[in-house]
């Protein structure tokens, strides 16, 4: 099976939709993910589409131009008094755009609210055909795979699945073994990229790695492959913002060297198991 690849929307922030879907298409890849849920960060752009028609109508006629599809959109955060339904039009956005997941990650520490509102997510996402995807980030609340197995478990959604980022793998210190204890339904696509094997202590210092400094796949301390080849095959995004590196090449040369440096690594490292039953559906 020929991998896949996504363009993640912090790979290349300032790049609004429809930009950014003509650069995806120029750089080779195969699927965009949008972030059309506008968190307010400091810095952050708002390309919330459900609010905004002009850019919502120019980005249909970039993917019906250059045959990109949309993988996912994201973030649908759980955190202390949210409440999902404001998700709704974000949704609404990705299934007329043809997307297929909605990423969320948690950031309250009442694990009963964040599993009703987890729950109730989902059951919003499902009239719209779409998956809703629980991505464990090591600065959030749930930050292990042994806490995002425990929510999945516990909210019992048919349509809820497993995000993994590789950085946030790695910080949690997760070891592969563990993803054996994984549904293999519930991994749909990953966020691939890489990092320096030394973990920061300092949350500050963690936070900007993961938000602008993060390396080419190949280049960092991660074993990647011990990951991507311990699940299913399924669709890669691309997420790796570097703020560097973006200054120096702009956007589109950096999107192509984030994918071309992610297909050289994956071609010296191959599955070893190549057992058709084992490749995800997601696509």
């Amino acid at each position: 099976m020929t991998n896949l690849f996504s363009l993640a929307q912090l790979t290349v922030l300032e790049c609004a939709p429809p930009e950014m879907t003509y650069l995806a298409a120029r750089a080779g890849y195969d699927f965009v993910s949008f972030r059309p849920i506008y968190m307010g960060l400091p810095g952050e752009p708002n390309y919330a589409l459900a609010e905004n028609k002009s850019m919502m109508d120019r980005t249909k006629t970039a993917l019906a131009e250059t045959g990109i599809k949309l993988l996912d959109i994201e973030l649908a955060r759980i955190y202390d008094g949210v409440d999902p339904k404001n998700y709704v039009p974000a949704m609404e956005v990705a299934a007329e755009l043809g997307g297929r997941h909605v990423l969320s990650s948690i950031w309250t520490d009442d694990r009963n609210f964040a599993i009703e509102r987890f729950a109730e997510l989902c059951e919003l996402a499902k009239p719209f055909g779409l998956t809703v995807e629980l991505e464990y980030v090591p600065i959030a609340s749930v930050n292990k795979l042994k806490d995002t197995i425990d929510v999945l478990h516990t909210a019992n959604q048919k349509n809820a699945g497993l995000m993994l980022d590789i950085h946030h793998f790695h910080r949690a210190g997760d070891k592969v073994e563990d993803l054996d204890a994984v549904p293999r339904e519930w991994f749909r696509y990953l966020h691939l990229c890489d990092a320096p094997a030394e973990i920061p202590l300092d949350k500050v210092e963690m936070t900007r790695i993961l938000r602008e400094d993060r390396s080419y796949v190949g280049e960092g301390g991660i074993d990647v492959a011990s990951i991507v080849n311990r699940i299913p095959q399924i669709p890669y995004s691309i997420e790796l913002p570097n703020i560097r590196r973006v200054q120096e090449l702009g956007y589109e040369e950096f999107a192509k060297r984030c994918l071309q440096s992610a297909k050289d690594y994956l071609d010296l490292h191959p599955r070893m198991d190549q057992d058709a039953s084992d490749v995800c559906e997601s696509i």
